[in-house]
């Protein structure tokens, strides 16, 4: 499920004093601390203080971060998009090696030394047309072929001249290079074609059409006697066929035949089908294609939208509920000859079966298949005879919850076409493995209590690089493994949270990069473990920097089946007489926010600083189902959303009593999306939280969105106990302490629906310690200042009043 923002990155400073109510919830909000605090010394008495109206602004406040670096092909270049402070609008940057500086670039000048990518499925999108580009370089790299704007062009590197190979009025898609490297395909309509790069020859491989199929020929009792007489009476005509005697009056036969041309059998789509994936062998002899079928019947949830430019409500189509599945997926061959389709067998019987990618072996001769079962607890590596359709099982991955993101993923082949690579957690932590495909001997290449999120081999076939939290779950850092040595070297060492961006001659290693007080910055660092890495960019304003941003202490503690849980501890310098605390509970689910880099939940961050200066403790906890501590950590919420993740919960509230003299009375939490969830199941099962903000929550599993739901706790119709065991619409009646919720009314994530039928609930239970705050033109992710200025008052308010006696 996705949280406030997800993927798969403040404020007015005045000197603190103490305000009146009227101050604290008038229109502007100043925050201070509270009433009764011994005064501070002169040096904390000049400190900067936060504003509502500043730190939640967002961007406007902090800056914007550089994003999408690409390197150039030439290995000595970077570009990469950024608001550089002062600039009204992101622009596209460029920064060279031997000159750090970053200068804006213009796109015509950028294609003198283009943006490189991989060969092959690698590809890479910079938005280059009005509705961006996609390239493809060949192996060599030698021609990059680029669609843009529904037409196909290619440009030559040596000569730095561009042609443009399909001009029409239907849009050209997903192109690429063949296997040979001699034509290119690529998808117009609802077939594939392939063009001649030597001789501009066009060849269509596939016939789908979405005509009508013509309905077989009937003939009835008196039509059937008719014939049978005609036959009878005139044997010449029908021994030469009507159509023989009408040709030897034509001239179409006066040309010699000028090539050998089939007709294929045409594949009828339906309405209700899509094509979303089409490749053709190495052999150009079949088409693999994905064909999506939306499921008929399935209903969609409609979002009214009220406040519209028309002045009419409007409705907007969201997901499905959590029973219905909207769509099948199939994995086909089309014979390029003859048009005849055939379904690839996964040897699984009546199992349905999602394909997810294909991967050709350098040489042509090999396509590896990965598929994921339908009730997610299986994932499979095949080997695809694309003549047959039939598969082989080259690995299997069972977990009895069920698979993650890092279950089975980040495959690549070796050189040789005999071993792949994969990330897999089959043993515990996600971990990188190598796999020969004929024997299936399988080893792996590292091992440990920590988690690989990414690998890639390095263009000489001798290396590996990849991406571990070796050092600490909350960093993440750049490795190599010598293939013949097995040794591994760590080559990075910015503290913090790191994403890497390798230069095509594996010299320079580009770093986004932050601390849990910085947002992300760009960084250049030569491919050595002693390298420096050079700060290329400084994106914060200046009154963003001039408050000095608290440094959260990653702690842990146990829970209470003795398992060690990860969280972020904000401690005030000056704890209010009621040492209040309140628990963040981060969205998303399955998302790390203790970790050292700068969080995905800025604007919480910075309130969490808000909340400090004015007294209170702030526990951010990475609860069970969180990411980054494995498969055991992240599957502890099967079937029961709400049982440990919610303990993990409980036992921070217990930790930051027992250590740090938190009054249990005076304890609160707050989160959006899955943290709204989580914080409605504390307020409603236990008696620990004293007030509690639940930010678009879900509240029943059953109304929330498949592909999220059905992993965690199969189908509502199937395993009904499931979801009523998790869904905190079925323990309203526990609630006690002081409720707020808040809610966007167009959000298409988690229904606005969701909070409605909880709302109606609390009114047949006959509660009053509840309050509901609407937003007419919110989605799940706020885009207004006002919106999120309003909700955070309220939420503030609300600790304050309920925390504070």
């Amino acid at each position: 499920m996705k949280g406030s923002s997800c993927r798969l990155p403040v404020f007015y400073c005045f000197q603190a004093v103490v305000l009146t109510t009227a101050l604290i919830f008038g229109a502007l909000l100043v925050l201070s601390p509270a009433e009764g605090a011994v005064q501070e010394a002169t040096s904390e008495q000049s400190r900067p203080r936060l504003v509502l109206e500043k730190i939640m602004a967002g961007p406007e406040f902090i800056g914007t971060s550089p994003s999408n670096p690409v390197w150039a092909v030439s290995g000595k270049t970077l570009y990469f998009q950024w608001r550089k402070p002062g600039d009204k609008t992101a622009e596209i940057y460029s920064v060279s090696l031997n000159n750090p500086l970053p200068v804006k670039i213009s796109r015509e000048k950028i294609l003198e030394n283009p943006p490189a990518g991989g060969p092959g499925r690698l590809r890479g999108g910079f938005g280059f047309g009005r509705f961006g580009s996609q390239w493809q370089w060949d192996k060599n790299r030698e021609r990059l072929l680029i669609s843009q704007n529904g037409d196909i062009f290619l440009y030559h590197l040596a000569t730095k001249k561009t042609e443009q190979l399909t001009s029409t009025d239907q849009a050209e898609t997903n192109a690429g290079f063949t296997h040979d490297q001699k034509k290119i395909y690529f998808q117009a309509g609802d077939n594939l074609f392939i063009l001649s790069l030597a001789d501009r020859s066009l060849r269509q491989l596939t016939s789908f059409t979405r005509e009508k199929q013509p309905e077989p020929r009937k003939t009835d009792e008196i039509q059937k006697w008719y014939e049978a007489q005609q036959r009878d009476l005139f044997k010449e005509i029908f021994r030469l066929g009507f159509e023989g005697m009408e040709g030897f009056r034509g001239t179409q036969n006066l040309l010699p035949s000028l090539g050998q041309t089939t007709r294929r059998k045409p594949f009828y789509l339906q309405e209700n089908q899509r094509l979303i994936l089409m490749e053709p062998s190495p052999d150009e002899k079949y088409t693999l294609f994905i064909l999506m079928e939306e499921v008929p019947g399935a209903k969609t949830t409609i979002v009214p939208n009220y406040v519209t430019r028309s002045g009419y409500t409007e409705t907007i189509s969201s997901h499905t509920k959590a029973a219905e599945n909207p769509q099948i997926y199939r994995l086909g061959l089309m014979n390029s000859e003859n048009g005849e389709v055939r379904w690839v067998d996964y040897g699984q019987g009546e199992r349905l079966i999602n394909p997810r990618q294909v991967w050709w072996s350098p040489d042509g001769q090999k396509c590896l298949l990965a598929a994921q079962a339908e009730d997610r607890k299986e994932a499979w590596l095949f080997l695809l005879d694309w003549t047959t359709g039939k598969t082989t099982v080259v690995e299997n991955v069972k977990d009895e919850a069920w698979i993650g993101p890092l279950g089975l993923t980040n495959v690549f082949w070796w050189p040789d076409s005999r071993h792949i690579s994969f990330i897999s957690e089959q043993n515990g932590y996600a971990h990188l493995y190598r796999l020969a495909v004929e024997t299936r001997e399988k080893k792996a290449l590292t091992e440990g209590r920590y988690e690989v999120t990414w690998a890639s081999l390095s263009a000489d076939g001798q290396k590996i690089y990849y991406v571990s939290s070796e050092v600490h779950p909350g960093e993440r850092h750049l490795y190599v493994l010598d293939l013949k040595s097995g040794k591994k070297t760590r080559l990075t060492s910015l503290q913090g949270m790191n994403e890497f961006y390798l230069s095509p001659d594996e010299k320079t290693i580009a770093i986004i990069n932050s601390y849990s007080t910085r947002p992300p910055e760009l960084y250049l660092q030569p491919l050595a473990p002693a390298a420096q890495p050079k700060l290329i960019t400084s994106s914060t304003t200046e009154e963003f920097r001039s408050y000095p941003w608290y440094d959260p202490e990653i702690v842990t503690f146990k829970a209470r089946d003795g398992v060690d849980v990860y969280a972020r501890l904000f401690k005030p310098d000056l704890p209010h007489p009621s040492r209040p605390a309140v628990i963040f509970i981060h969205g998303a689910g399955y998302l790390q926010n203790a970790h050292r880099g700068w969080s995905t939940y800025e604007r919480e961050y910075m309130f969490h600083n808000l909340l400090r200066d004015n007294g209170y403790f702030v526990l951010d906890v990475d609860y069970r189902g969180s990411s980054g501590y494995g498969r055991d950590f992240r599957t502890g919420i099967y079937r029961h959303m709400g049982g440990k993740d919610l303990d993990d919960v409980v036992d921070g509230a217990r930790f930051l009593v027992e250590k740090y003299g938190v009054n249990p009375q005076a304890i609160g939490c707050y989160g959006g999306s899955y943290g709204g969830f989580l914080t409605l199941m504390a307020m409603f099962k236990t008696e620990v939280f004293k007030a509690g903000a639940a930010l678009r929550p879900v509240t029943d599993w059953a109304h929330y969105h498949p592909n999220y739901t059905v992993d965690i706790l199969n189908l509502p119709q199937k395993d009904p106990e499931a979801y009523k065991q998790s869904s905190p619409i079925y323990f309203a009646e526990g609630l006690k302490g002081h409720l707020l919720i808040c809610h966007g009314m167009v959000d298409t994530n988690v229904h606005f629906q969701d909070t409605v039928r909880l709302v109606q609930r609390l009114i047949e239970l006959g509660k009053e310690n509840w309050e509901v705050a609407i937003y007419p033109v919110e989605n799940h992710s706020f885009r207004t200042t006002s919106s999120w200025v309003d909700e955070y008052r309220r939420i503030f308010k609300l600790f304050e009043t309920h925390l504070k006696k």
